[in-house]
């Protein structure tokens, strides 16, 4: 089936399958690896996507259900006048190590603090971020970043 959509605010007809992930699609046809595969179950936040701006798990998102809409991964959110920021707060607190994660998260707190719903609460920021999974930095130091951003 062809799909018009717009990836990255560049308008595209992409034909794909009704089985098509939206990972794959993103990864493997337009070259955009940003978003990485882990569990393929919805649960690690390593393959996250801003569909419309809300957060998506890519890993488990049909192509297809991205028809008529906005995909925004982090090679796109990187073209972004606050991605300075973002970026200089991740790295003003270490808030990434291995980097594996540092996708999700980014685009996570962007739809988050685009839609107002971040808070300098550290119970906030925990429950903003559960469906991201890091296992290098322990947390504290994205926790710190997104609250530092929240401000």
């Amino acid at each position: 089936m062809l799909i018009e959509t717009t990836v990255n605010g560049v308008p595209r007809t992409l034909e794909v399958a009704p089985s098509d992930l939206l990972l794959d699609v993103l990864r493997d046809r337009l070259g955009l690896t940003g978003a990485k595969r882990s569990c393929d179950v919805q649960v690690c936040g390593t393959c996250t996507v801003l569909l419309d701006g809300v957060p998506v798990s890519a890993c488990t998102t049909l192509a297809h259900e991205a028809r008529g809409r906005r995909v925004m991964t982090i090679e796109g959110l990187a073209e972004t006048p606050g991605f300075a920021r973002l970026e200089e707060v991740f790295e003003h607190h270490n808030a990434l190590q291995c980097g594996y994660c540092t996708s999700g998260m980014a685009l996570t707190i962007t739809s988050l603090l685009e839609a107002g719903e971040l808070a300098d609460d550290e119970d906030v920021v925990r429950e903003a971020l559960s469906g991201n999974v890091c296992r290098c930095t322990g947390y504290r130091a994205i926790i710190d970043a997104a609250r530092e951003l929240a401000r």
